[in-house]
């Protein structure tokens, strides 16, 4: 009965406007409580091979230095690399040089994307395939907070092994499996149609690939992932890949955001070693009870700012922060 009560026109239009005006205050509530990150102590980077890198903007300032710290102060390790998304301004730069021990900031204007597209932060992807030619780059989201011993990520690292960081609890039941057969599981009725994520669109449409056959394939989520130091998959592949994919569904569909998540994901689930992180202690945030055993926990944009879990999980990592 309440469904067909809020299906009501004017009602709907008033809840909707309700939760939006609740959205906008947990998010000026969770920027007031970030704001504390300014007072922790910066990070000191160490040159050892490792790069945690993030692409971000002036308006993801102050989560991206907390997702930032909290991170290099729970895996102990690495240097940052920064790439500009056009709209760091200079006090931007000084704040992140001071927080940051004066990270190289690359810009993504001179990212030349060539063949793939541009924008969906394909630049992202492309600049950390150059990167990871000497030295492991992490990729790590400006929206995700970590809590805990990242014991599974420096294990990776010591071994030079890729890790992908997975889009739900199913992907982890799986696990990396033939492309056929994943496209099979899910997608028992063949291609999906619009207007389906552009995602599904894609990856419904996998097996058309010439190669597909020989790839593995697993869900996971660029927002967090490693990419093991000289590893097969670079430019090049990156390329080849979107190319095939443009064929198969078409620039439309293809050049939406989406392609470089599904790029990311048949990489990394094709290099050997290549590991994935326990959904348990590595998750996305879809409104699901809090554990206490999080490590590192993503608030992806459907429900960040759903209820006060974002803005309790900063705070508690930025007391971990805190002398």
């Amino acid at each position: 009965m309440f469904d067909a009560i809020r299906q009501l026109p004017g009602l709907s239009l008033a809840l909707r406007a309700v939760d939006r005006l609740s959205r906008e205050r947990r998010m000026a509530r969770h920027l007031r409580a970030a704001r504390a990150i300014a007072s922790t102590p910066p990070i000191l980077p160490s040159h050892d091979g490792v790069i945690i890198f993030s692409m971000i903007g002036t308006a993801t300032l102050l989560p991206y230095l907390v997702a930032v710290k909290s991170f290099r102060h729970h895996l102990g390790m690495g240097r940052i690399v920064i790439l500009d998304d056009g709209s760091l301004t200079e006090d931007d730069e000084r704040t992140l040089a001071h927080h940051c021990g004066s990270p190289r900031i690359l810009r993504i204007a001179d990212v030349d994307t060539g063949l793939c597209p541009q924008g969906g932060t394909w630049e992202r992807l492309l600049t950390v395939l150059d990167l990871r030619a000497e030295d492991y780059v992490i990729q790590l989201d400006s929206d995700t907070v970590t809590l805990g011993d990242v014991a599974e990520v420096r294990a990776a690292i010591a071994a030079n092994d890729s890790f992908l960081f997975l889009g739900g609890p199913d992907a982890e039941e799986r696990g990396i499996e033939p492309l056929p057969d994943y496209v099979a599981h899910r997608y028992p009725n063949g291609p999906v149609d619009e207007p389906a994520h552009m995602q599904i669109l894609v990856e419904s449409r996998l097996v058309g690939l010439p190669d597909a056959d020989r790839r593995l394939y697993v869900r996971g989520c660029a927002g967090f992932a490693g990419f093991a130091r000289g590893g097969p998959s670079g430019r090049a592949e990156a390329t080849r890949f979107s190319t095939a994919a443009t064929r198969l569904v078409g620039d439309t569909i293809w050049w939406r955001w989406g392609s470089e998540q599904v790029t990311s994901n048949v990489l990394l689930a094709n290099e050997p070693g290549a590991r994935l992180l326990p959904y348990h202690r590595y998750c996305n945030y879809w409104l699901q009870r809090v554990t206490g055993d999080e490590r590192l926990v993503h608030f992806v944009g459907t429900h960040r700012y759903s209820d006060a879990t974002y803005r309790r999980m900063t705070v508690r990592a930025i007391e971990q922060l805190t002398p």
